[in-house]
């Protein structure tokens, strides 16, 4: 693998050229190099979720990808769901159903969701708890993430 690579890509909606180290992870490139900290890093194995984003609109853990395979791709990040600064109706949704405590695991639950709501606006239950299981939340329990889920897709 060669030492740097350059790479270019979409973040968020914006060309970006990037040389990075070759084995540099992609939740890396996003917080250290784009400087994008909605992106949390959990357990860097893949099994929290906590570092979801969504290369060309599919949920990823980006703790499992290295930063050179997303050339010529799309990244989208918790940040670039909302250029504009406003919260998402399912943010909005995540607060007024009380979806988020500490709010750790929030950024990857919502991308996840979020390419759920893309894919099929109206998701039953099942659809929405497969769509998110591979986020790990340890406050909410997530009867609570699953209601505003529902609430964001007008089915609450």
């Amino acid at each position: 693998m060669p030492k740097t690579v350059t790479i270019k890509l979409f973040l968020n909606g914006k060309y970006e050229e990037a040389t990075i180290p070759g084995n540099m992870l992609l939740v890396f490139l996003i917080r250290d190099y784009f400087k994008l900290t909605g992106t949390k890093i959990g357990c860097g194995t893949g099994e929290c979720g906590a570092c979801t984003v969504l290369l060309d609109g599919e949920p990823v853990n980006s703790c499992l990808m290295l930063g050179c395979q997303a050339d010529g791709h799309s990244i989208t990040t918790i940040e670039g769901l909302s250029p504009d600064g406003k919260a998402t109706k399912l943010q909005e949704s995540l607060v007024e159903e009380g979806g988020i405590q500490c709010g750790f695991c929030t950024p990857g639950v919502v991308m996840s969701a979020t390419a759920l709501l893309r894919e099929n606006p109206h998701p039953t239950e099942e659809e929405i708890k497969t769509a998110i299981s591979g986020n790990l939340c340890r406050c909410t329990g997530y009867t609570r993430i699953i209601q505003a889920i529902k609430k964001a897709s007008g089915r609450l």
